[in-house]
């Protein structure tokens, strides 16, 4: 499986382009707000022969969205979050404004599918299974590719640390709840690819991160 990170927006998150030998892909929290930034993108989908069968976002901030009229535009797919972030999807252009000062000049794609527990998104010759981890917001979620032990945290889990929840429908306590199921859902060797900052694994943040002690 191929994993292409894209370091975007004013916010610096992680953008990532997931293919295998099939040549067909997802794009994970396309959060790309700059031109070049969409472009850059745009070029390595096209560049790579990359037939894209799914946007998806980990959670429904704006950070993670920005990007997503490019997506709809130029490949036709719509986002797809998970049911719980439906509200929060709706508030997009308030939150471009509200921790950005920036009022969107574009309209945002609609939802094309409001995802549950118990879904799996296929691509090619892998899938990816979706783990609720609410807390940074009430539909956060992690991406796991158990063949390859990848999953892709969204802003739930970082390197040493974890994600806001002052934020609108934050929880504290959701997320330690969060972190507390995962060990029971993951390998502790599997690659954390998280929505800001360098990749880490499931077992370095069990013996580290504070946010597990």
């Amino acid at each position: 499986m191929r994993i292409e990170k894209f370091e975007v927006n004013p916010f610096q998150e992680n953008c990532y382009i997931v293919s295998d030998e099939t040549n067909e892909g997802v794009v994970i929290d396309c959060g790309a707000f700059y031109n070049e930034e969409r472009k850059a993108i745009v070029e390595y989908v096209r560049d790579n022969g990359i037939t894209l069968k799914h946007l998806l976002a980990t959670h429904a901030h704006i950070d993670h969205n920005f990007g997503n009229n490019t997506i709809y535009e130029e490949f036709g797919l719509k986002p797809e979050v998970f049911t719980e972030d439906e509200y929060m999807m709706s508030r997009l252009p308030h939150q471009a404004l509200m921790f950005c000062n920036y009022k969107l000049d574009y309209d945002m794609p609609p939802v094309g599918r409001f995802l549950k527990e118990g879904d799996t998104i296929s691509f090619g010759q892998h899938s990816l299974s979706i783990i609720p981890t609410p807390g940074h917001t009430k539909g956060s979620v992690f991406y796991y590719c158990k063949e390859e032990n990848v999953a892709f945290s969204g802003d739930t889990l970082f390197r040493m640390s974890i994600g806001r929840t002052d934020f609108e429908q934050g929880s504290f306590k959701d997320i330690m709840e969060s972190l507390k199921s995962l060990p029971k859902k993951m390998d502790g060797e599997t690659v954390i690819l998280p929505g800001h900052g360098p990749k880490t694994t499931l077992k370095f943040e069990m013996d580290n991160n504070p946010y597990f002690k």
